[in-house]
């Protein structure tokens, strides 16, 4: 799935669309994770004049319209000449000035759908903060954090919390830092909190400089791929080496995803915890 690092590199690869006008939609297949609207027509004759990002979202605000767009598990935005063959699973094309934008989603995981207040109060506005803002900061963290039993790693996965710290990234993070995955949340000390903070924003500021993570097939608009997964020193790497200390790495499943870590680099602290709590931690119904 692509990560607020990926969504960042296509938002930026998609600039090129800034101040053109759209001159046709085509959808080809509707049925997405929502179905594409209808009325998406209204955005012929319209001039595209702004792209940003939230959370894992692309906004593409037009003249008179705001489009909320998101990947999906497997979708890509690719810019295209009008001449070039349409593939499989290119599910809309908006055609601009002198270049087309073609939607792919193989899965159909992803959306498009108006910016309006029904979308906004269901997907964005009860979202965390962005990890790279100043709002995204130790003592925050240290309060969310506080009162959660669940691991370390589910708990920053956890959008309400902060948006954008997907699989890879949280598992680089932790790795670096020394912090076991299913380490309770609550457990963590303000300092360790503090670097963790640190931590995040470096690996994704560090993911976005390299275009992402390129493990399938994520390709941005240009059809560039990202470069990231060639530094990752834990996310996909069980049964392999530590770099640190040579131990193999381990994988466990929190919140029905895979954990990579190093038993002797990230220590889990012994504690004496209740079965339900321990269920908690692992992200599972007791």
């Amino acid at each position: 799935m692509p990560e607020l690092p990926e969504v960042e590199t296509t938002k930026t690869s998609l600039l090129p669309l800034l101040e053109q006008r759209v001159k046709r939609v085509e959808i080809r297949q509707s049925s997405l994770r929502w179905p594409i609207p209808e009325n998406i027509q209204k955005l012929v004759g319209q001039k595209l004049l702004n792209l940003s990002r939230r959370s894992k979202y692309i906004l593409a605000e037009f003249e008179h319209d705001t489009m909320l767009w998101h990947l999906g598990m497997s979708g890509s935005f690719r810019l295209c000449e009008t001449t070039e063959e349409l593939r499989k699973h290119d599910h809309l094309i908006i055609q601009f000035d002198d270049i087309e934008l073609r939607y792919h989603d193989p899965r159909r995981f992803g959306c498009i759908l108006w910016l309006d207040a029904q979308s906004q109060s269901k997907l964005i506005d009860t979202l965390g903060p962005e990890p790279l803002s100043e709002n995204f900061n130790s003592q925050y963290l240290f309060e969310k954090l506080k009162n959660k039993n669940v691991g370390t790693k589910v708990a920053i996965m956890d959008n309400h919390v902060v948006v954008g710290v997907g699989n890879i990234y949280a598992t680089e993070s932790l790795f670096n830092m020394g912090i076991h995955p299913a380490q309770p949340a609550s457990t963590l000390s303000l300092a360790q909190i503090e670097k963790l903070v640190l931590e995040i924003k470096r690996i994704l500021k560090q993911a976005i400089d390299l275009g992402g993570s390129t493990l399938r097939d994520y390709t941005n608009a240009m059809g560039e791929n990202g470069y990231f997964q060639q530094t990752l020193l834990a996310y996909g790497r069980a049964g392999e080496m530590c770099v640190n200390c040579e131990t193999t790495l381990e994988n466990i499943k929190l919140g029905q995803r895979a954990s990579v870590f190093c038993p002797e680099c990230q220590p889990l602290k012994k504690m004496q915890l209740p079965v339900k709590k321990l269920a908690t931690i692992r992200g599972e119904k007791s």
